[in-house]
């Protein structure tokens, strides 16, 4: 059991200068289920194949910079049907900070940008969001 990972010490590789995040989540991959039913068929049920992958929407969490505008800068290259698309690497490390598990995401781009509230009474550091769509993950353990 000592071989067991915590979520609390990663990193990513985004195209940006900045490479420290809070939070990344989403990381998830499925595949659509294709179900067939023949015309003479004798049992009264369906055939299932797997279908098309699907690739989760990944969100990118950290605390707003001064002059650090890089977020917005990559949304802001969305033209209709195009956009700087990147890959991006999400590492997992272990306590030597090298990789354990890497996330490889191929031709990610913006889809959602949020900020924090704003609230007077608030003293806790100020978060943006930024949302991607991406078009395969590859994991791999190190």
């Amino acid at each position: 059991m000592n071989n067991l990972l915590t979520g609390s010490h990663f990193q990513v590789e985004w195209g940006g200068t900045r490479i420290g995040f809070e939070s990344v989540s989403g990381l998830e991959i499925s595949v659509d289920v294709i179900q067939y039913r023949e015309g003479a068929q004798k049992l009264n049920t369906s055939q299932k194949a797997p279908g098309l992958k699907k690739y989760g929407n990944i969100t990118l969490s950290r605390g707003v910079a001064k002059a650090d505008n890089e977020f917005f800068e990559w949304w802001n290259t969305i033209n209709f049907n195009t956009v700087d698309k990147r890959d991006i690497t999400i590492s997992l490390l272990n306590e030597e900070h090298s990789p354990v598990v890497v996330w490889k995401v191929r031709n990610a781009f913006p889809v959602k940008i949020k900020w924090d509230n704003l609230e007077a009474s608030d003293s806790t550091v100020f978060l943006e969001y930024l949302e991607i769509a991406n078009e395969g993950i590859v994991v791999q353990n190190e």
